[in-house]
């Protein structure tokens, strides 16, 4: 954990303008939009004018974990780390299932899992690994003609979803303690955490929701060496306070 007089040398070495790749643990119920406004805005409270930031892949508002953000001209980079592999760890809850296939939402529908053995659940897991053809959740921000189909979703609008390739490289059974399931995934750009958790309950003529969900890494940058948005954008503030009363 760097103190905050840590995070301010830190800032003192970096380049907004020019470009910086930065890592960052998304909070849980934010957007990934809320991320990248935060620093933005602290970014222009600093240096009065307005510094082009993005993000490297979409995390939901219940998923935590590491979110890559571009600043500057390094934003011409974003497409270079959404095209590397993601690893994720999450649980899931068989019995039931919700409309936007996590925990954002209250459960339609529900499933008696008496009958459900472990062994199932690992061998439905291995039947998940490889290419597979995977439906796009209606809550996600794909554009369909142009709009968020999140968007349409709330609004009522029926949409035919089409079923797009992913590739789950590994969906790893770490614990049953029924009805919850903990779970690693490691899988290729595209994939849908809570669309494999749906997929999981299917194959077990069942139902899954996910219920927690943490991006471990991306390519070979980990969490693990993620810095915090708030405390970041604090350092960047008491920054600017510094730099006024010299």
């Amino acid at each position: 954990m760097m103190t905050q007089s840590e995070y301010i040398e830190k800032i003192k070495q970096l380049d907004f303008y020019e470009g910086e790749i930065l890592f960052f643990n998304k909070p849980i119920t934010w957007t990934s939009f809320d991320v990248v406004n935060k620093l933005r805005q602290a970014i222009k409270a600093l240096f009065g004018k307005k510094i082009k930031v993005g993000h490297a892949g979409t995390l939901d508002p219940l998923a935590t974990g590491l979110l890559i953000i571009a600043t500057g001209r390094k934003t011409k980079l974003i497409d270079t780390f959404q095209g590397q592999d993601k690893t994720y760890s999450g649980q899931l809850k068989l019995g039931a299932t919700t409309p936007c296939l996590d925990a954002e939402m209250e459960e339609d529908q529900v499933f008696d899992t008496s009958d459900i053995l472990e062994s199932a659940i690992h061998e439905a897991a291995s039947a998940l690994t490889g290419v597979y053809e995977q439906e796009v959740p209606i809550f996600s921000a794909v554009k369909v003609d142009g709009k968020r189909l999140f968007k349409k979703a709330r609004s009522g609008e029926k949409v035919d979803i089409k079923r797009r390739e992913v590739e789950v490289f590994s969906f790893d059974i770490k614990s049953v303690e029924m009805p919850l399931v903990e779970f690693e995934v490691k899988c290729r750009k595209g994939t849908y955490v809570r669309a494999l958790a749906n997929d999981l309950g299917k194959k077990l003529n069942n139902g899954a929701y996910l219920t927690r969900l943490e991006r471990l890494k991306i390519g070979e940058h980990s969490v693990e060496n993620a810095m915090d948005i708030n405390e970041f954008a604090d350092a960047l503030y008491n920054l600017k306070r510094q730099n006024a009363s010299i």
